[in-house]
């Protein structure tokens, strides 16, 4: 069958599309966007809804926002929902309107004042960024919550978010001293608490704000009673509009209507916060338990020895965490006793001024807690005590990634958010969680538990299949009784992540005479229902309906899609929205491309979001829907020739959504960064790597492609005379025509002298034959050197240190005959080629394994590629061969008997390959094991990706970005080195890169560990 264009309904309803036409001819500054790829990627966020939006708009200042709502004045029926981060569990900036998105550009510290302590930002700003800049003058903005590494302080203000430590810090509007907002007319409104006076003056005039005060004023102050009465008395009392806290005393504050208003009243655009200091002392008590309910009925107690927090999780999310990369870095810090299971966790923080008041706070604890142990059936197993703040760090980077590693439960029951984040008196908490588990137990459901029980809150998510129709009708019944359930234990539904989806339940909670206040509310801030209509409330005047849990989700629409291909695509269909992928920070390698695009499109969340959108619309193509539903999806599937794929790519302007995906698809680095830091794992380069094989049954390859995938076979021919390609290769117009023919930049040039001619004293004969006729014992002196095109052709050198190691380490080093990895086909998607170069460099390393030869290979990534790619297509036939990299070599053969110390006055510093620190997190420290036996010390420096990333860096259509993203985080490690401070480099990749850019290639660490073998 043939590869059909896959055209969309796409176009925009005419409103839109003629406000979008307005606002390109207005003042408007910012970029607008209305291709189907971007809209694919806002329509979904942490939370299991799905709204295609018409339009995405990235303002970029106060005055676009102004831009903005003049002209929705003359569109009433134009909606808008901004998005910060888009990490909501319940749909909060989901809209079918237009998204506000104000991440991208609205992300500046607009002034500090460090002797009042306060900040004024503007609302795009990650929570994390924000503290990284203030971390040197001791101060911090303490709301946490575990998205601060991708969520913004609009997002933030929008949910009036908190998490750890709210008990002692507050949530989000505690903090807020003053806010900048555009309304929906386009009007400015600056808030801060002023005096009644004040209030009733500004509440004089005829503008927007006055009405806004006035209303403000009327109804919470003349309906105080009611108020306080309806509000809950607890530490989150998540509302919508804060009708109790506008009110204080003899002050009027409108800016707690805002916070907390989900984006339903205005655009915030800047905030002025309080700070608080960073407390010198730290620590962190771990205390395992044999319950969860032991966990959570231990915790009040935990409360009261004047703890800054007390988080709770439960096995589940704990048992997910040992098989994440995260548990690597953690696992000794947790107390865990021989022949108890740890069923439950209790995190109880301190901080302290000094080292005096911190010994108190844990003396008192540790007696407390070993007088529990000493009881008759204690369930408390151990405890732990942690003073290191970076180990603390850890163990909280554990506990940020509960809610996205619940997504590797097996099977198609996913742990969801619905109602995850109830709160109830913490008095309260474990006799509600009692049953809360009984419900879901009725049901048969898994779930897993984590939360801040100081406060009462905490994440329940139930493991429903919303694929299966009846799963999902179960999920709006859950719903509704957990409502009920939470009112019975005095608490609310909504305590820490916002209402969103779940604003149906307003009405009967707050009471028929408050709501319809908080809908005069809204009338008077939005009085045509345009800010994220339908969210908390509607206008007084207004019909339109409150959206509810039972609207459109992701599953739904994939309902279509057979379960063969998300078998298939299994990665793209994994991801449950977490946003880890969102990751501001510049020195985490997690998705590169997303850091210097600022688009999300080009993030693991956004590529797997097109490939769901793309597998959706060839599942509903009239010519593949039966094919699909029995056989899966694969390239073999679709007819090829040159002359159809001819006329495709140059004939034919037919629109193909295709087109779009591959776009986004291009962008990707295929470092598998998001395969191991992704807390569910998902695998872009695997998928990516499937979906160009398919597109490219339809259309013609680009050169580059080619010339990439066949990279094995030309660099072995090229290599016969290095001089000669090394001299053509630097030609003026040979360089000219690679980069703007072929759009390949900056080629790297062969090793001269050969691999060959260097090592030919050190090496003994490959001869499977004459090894085959050694006994066990003999054979264990040999180590067999496994080569990629790589190193083995463009750095030599490196290849031959190694080698010399082996020598010096008293082995018998041989080079294995080259045979092609396969690595470059498979990341351009020629996967006949990828399979066929596989299984015959499989054979050939099979047979070595069955002799029990020991094999190491010199580039980390192109190792890793036998132990994943390898056995996801050849699967049984890749057989049990392993080749170890040379840090797990050394590691493994490098003891006192070989080393002869020397004192080295030199310093060196380590910059790891994204691909083998993220898939061996043991990776750094296995180096910095292997340098302390030789008498050196290595620091690991931490770092991104270097942005050359395989031959990605090498693609003329890349290299700007590529460039922007070596400037990120590895341009400043090399500033600071000295003549004394040697810089040393793993990857292959990751050397070439820096010689481009600094004129000098570094050395690997096998070179340094040549030099101090004696």
């Amino acid at each position: 069958m043939t590869l059909p264009a896959l055209t969309v309904e796409s176009n925009l309803a005419a409103q839109y599309k003629a406000f979008v036409e307005r606002l390109k001819m207005s003042a408007f500054t910012g970029d607008i966007e209305t291709a189907y790829s971007a809209r694919i990627a806002h329509a979904t966020d942490n939370s299991v809804y799905y709204k295609v939006p018409q339009a995405i708009i990235y303002p970029k200042s106060t005055e676009d926002c102004q831009c903005i709502g003049k002209l929705a004045i003359h569109f009433p029926d134009v909606v808008f929902s901004a998005r910060g981060g888009g990490t909501g569990t319940n749909g909060q900036s989901l809209t079918d309107g237009i998204v506000v998105d104000i991440r991208r550009y609205l992300n500046e510290i607009i002034e500090l004042n460090l002797e009042e302590g306060w900040v004024r930002v503007q609302a795009g700003i990650v929570k994390d960024s924000l503290n990284d800049a203030l971390r040197p003058h001791g101060l911090f903005f303490s709301p946490d919550l575990s998205t601060s590494n991708r969520a913004t302080l609009g997002g933030m203000i929008s949910t009036d978010a908190s998490g750890q430590g709210s008990l002692v810090y507050g949530k989000t509007s505690d903090h807020v001293i003053g806010l900048k907002a555009v309304l929906a007319n386009g009007e400015i409104i600056e808030t801060a608490k002023i005096s009644r006076d004040e209030a009733l003056l500004k509440a004089s005039g005829c503008t927007s704000e006055a009405a806004i005060y006035q209303q403000a004023m009327r109804t919470c102050i003349q309906h105080r009673e009611g108020i306080l009465k309806t509000f809950p008395r607890l530490n989150r009392f998540l509302t919508g509009y804060d009708l109790e806290h506008v009110v204080d005393g003899d002050n009027i504050d409108i800016g707690r209507l805002i916070t907390g208003a989900e984006g339903s009243l205005a655009f915030v655009t800047e905030a002025t916060l309080t700070l608080d200091k960073i407390a010198p002392l730290k620590a962190l008590v771990n205390i395992s338990y044999r319950s969860f309910d032991a966990a959570l009925r231990h915790a009040p107690l935990l409360v009261k020895a004047k703890a800054t927090s007390v988080e709770t999780i439960d096995s589940t999310v704990l048992n997910f965490a040992k098989t994440d990369i995260v548990w690597h870095s953690i696992h000794h810090l947790i107390a865990d006793v021989p022949d108890n299971e740890l069923l439950g966790l209790n995190l109880v923080e301190f901080n302290a001024d000094s080292a005096e008041e911190m010994k108190v706070h844990i003396e008192q604890l540790e007696v407390a807690i070993t007088q529990e142990i000493g009881r008759d059936g204690s369930s408390i197993t151990g405890y732990s005590v942690t003073y290191d703040k970076p180990d603390i760090q850890r163990i909280y980077a554990m506990r940020k990634k509960a809610v996205g590693l619940l997504g590797k439960v097996k099977g198609n029951q996913k742990p969801i958010a619905f109602a995850e984040d109830t709160a109830v008196p913490p008095e309260n908490l474990a006799d509600f969680i009692h049953e809360f588990r009984a419900l879901l137990d009725s049901h048969n459901l898994k779930y897993g538990m984590f939360g801040h029980v100081d406060a009462g809150v905490l994440h329940v998510r139930p493991a429903l299949d919303l694929s299966d129709p009846h799963q999902e009708a179960l999920m709006h019944t859950l719903s509704d009784e957990v409502v009920a359930l939470v009112a019975k234990h005095g608490g609310l539904m909504w305590g820490e992540h916002g209402k969103g989806f779940r604003s149906e339940y307003g009405p009967a909670f707050f009471g028929e005479t408050l709501f319809n206040e908080m809908r005069k509310i809204k009338s008077v801030f939005d009085p045509h229902n345009q800010m994220n209509p339908g969210k908390i409330c509607t206008p007084i005047e207004s019909d339109d309906k409150l959206v509810s849990v039972r609207d459109i989700k992701r599953a739904g629409g994939e309902r279509v899609i057979p379960i063969s291909i998300k078998q298939d695509m299994f990665p793209a269909f994994e991801c449950n929205g977490n946003g880890l992928c969102f990751n501001y920070e510049p020195t985490s390698p997690m998705c590169p491309s997303s850091k210097v695009t600022q688009d999300r499109r080009h993030t693991p969340k956004g590529r797997a979001s097109m490939l769901r959108e793309w597998t959706r619309l060839l599942s509903l193509s009239t010519k593949l829907g039966t094919t699909l539903e029995s056989e899966g999806l694969s390239y073999k599937q679709f007819k090829s020739n040159f002359l159809s794929r001819f006329k495709n790519s140059i004939l034919s302007n037919k629109p193909d959504f295709s087109h779009e995906v591959k776009e986004v698809m291009d962008g990707c680095l295929a470092c598998k960064s998001c395969t191991h830091q992704c807390p569910v794992n998902i695998d872009v380069p695997h998928f990516r790597s499937i979906f160009l094989s398919i597109y490219y049954r339809r259309y013609l390859r680009p050169l580059k492609d080619i010339l990439v995938a066949n990279i094995e076979t030309i660099a072995p021919l090229s290599a016969r005379a290095p001089k000669l390609h090394n001299a053509i290769i630097e030609l003026k117009w040979v360089k000219h025509f690679l980069e703007k023919q072929v759009g390949y930049k900056d080629a790297p040039q062969l090793s001269y002298p050969t691999l060959t001619s260097r090592v030919k004293a050190l090496t003994v004969p490959f001869d499977l034959q004459r090894l085959s006729q050694m006994n066990t014992e003999e054979r264990k002196h040999y180590i067999a050197v496994v080569q990629d095109p790589f190193t083995s052709y463009y750095d030599a050198a490196s290849v031959e240190k190694l080698i010399s190691v082996i020598y010096k380490l008293g082995f018998k080093p041989m080079v294995v005959p080259y045979t092609p990895n396969g690595k470059p086909a498979h990341v351009k998607g020629f996967l006949d080629k990828f399979e066929k170069q596989a299984l015959k460099t499989a054979n050939l390393l099979n047979q070595l394994h069955s002799l029990d030869i020991t094999m190491v290979g010199t580039d980390a990534s192109l190792v890793l590629c036998y132990r994943d790619e390898y056995k996801k297509y050849l699967r049984e036939k890749r057989g049990n061969f392993f080749v170890h990299t040379i840090d797990e070599w050394l590691d493994l053969v490098l003891t006192e008997k070989h080393i002869v110390k020397a004192m080295i006055k030199k310093r060196f510093s380590l910059l790891a390959h994204c691909s083998e620190k993220t898939a061996m997190p043991a990776l750094t420290t296995r180096w910095q094991s292997i340098f302390e036996k030789l008498g050196a010390n290595v620091i690991v420096q931490p770092s991104g990706c270097c942005g050359m990333a395989g031959t990605y860096g090498h693609e003329a259509s890349h290299y700007k970005n590529s460039k922007a993203l070596y400037e990120l985080s590895w341009s400043g490690v090399f500033k600071q080195c000295s003549t004394q401070h040697e810089v040393l480099v793993s990857g292959f990749s990751c050397r070439s890169q820096v010689a481009r850019f600094e004129g000098k290639k570094p050395r690997h660490p096998i070179a340094v560990v040549n030099e101090l073998i004696q």
